[in-house]
Formats: C-alpha cells, structure tokens, sequence
C-alpha cells in the first residue's frame, strides 16, 4: 500500500507572532494526519506569550513553535490560508497551484491592549483561539476537499 502524501497549509498572518501560531498548533493537532502545516508572517516577530498560554489551556503545545518570515519558506503550499486582513491585503504571489483563502480573526494583543487584568486580556485570547479551532475542524470545507 502506497503512502499518500499530505496536502501542505500555510497559516498566513502580518508578524507570526498569534494568529497564525494557533492556527498552526490546532490544524497539526486536530488535522495532522491529513495536512502538513506551518505558519508565517509578512514580518518575524516571536510567538505571543499569552497565545502560548491560553493553547497550552486546552493542551495545545506551541511553545517550541517559532516566528518565520513568509520569505524564508522554500517549497511549494498547496494551501495559504490568511488569518488576518493585513496579510490577505500584502499577501504575496504564490504559483498558481496554490489556492489562498481568507479566514480573518481579530487580534488578541489589539483587543488585550485595553485590558484592566490578565485575566481580561487572556479571556480575548481565549475567544480568538475558540474560533480559530472552529475553522480548523471544518477546514476542508474551506478548502474545498473533501472531509
């Protein structure tokens, strides 16, 4: 029996540093058997603490997880999937195989800026992070391949 080959994600955001990053650790959790996956940003920053946290929460580990810059990658993604509206907006040219979507989340550290505790702010991380899953257990239907 031959060995069939995954269908490669990227999870696409301006720093790498949130969105993207939980959108990574979910889909290799939840969907790895099915999709090889990373993340990348327009920029490189570091991975968002509090993101780190509020996965760990729900037993999602993406603390050895790591910023990229979309141009460090090498290879070809059958899938871009961008995750907020500056990198849809910057997104850059991929071959014409790749298929990129769109799945647009607010931004934890933005809605967090505000925050009077910690544990207010992690409570936007947490809703941020619930949707982003949500996208990911349906994300063949995103794609459009089968489930």
């Amino acid at each position: 029996m031959g060995q069939t080959s995954k269908a490669s994600v990227l999870f696409l955001c301006t720093k790498n540093s949130c969105r993207s990053q939980m959108a990574e650790g979910w889909c290799r959790q939840l969907k790895g058997d099915r999709f090889a996956v990373c993340s990348a940003g327009i920029e490189k920053s570091q991975v968002d603490p509090r993101a780190a946290r509020a996965m760990a929460e729900v037993g999602v580990d993406i603390s050895r997880q790591y910023s990229k810059q979309v141009s460090e990658l090498h290879g070809e993604f059958d899938y871009v999937v961008t995750v907020c509206d500056a990198a849809a907006e910057q997104c850059p040219i991929f071959p014409a195989k790749t298929r990129v979507i769109h799945a647009g989340f607010e931004d934890p550290p933005k809605l967090a800026r505000n925050a009077r505790s910690e544990e207010e702010a992690l409570s936007h991380y947490r809703r941020i992070r619930d949707e982003i899953r949500g996208f990911v257990e349906g994300i063949e239907h995103s794609l459009g391949v089968a489930g």
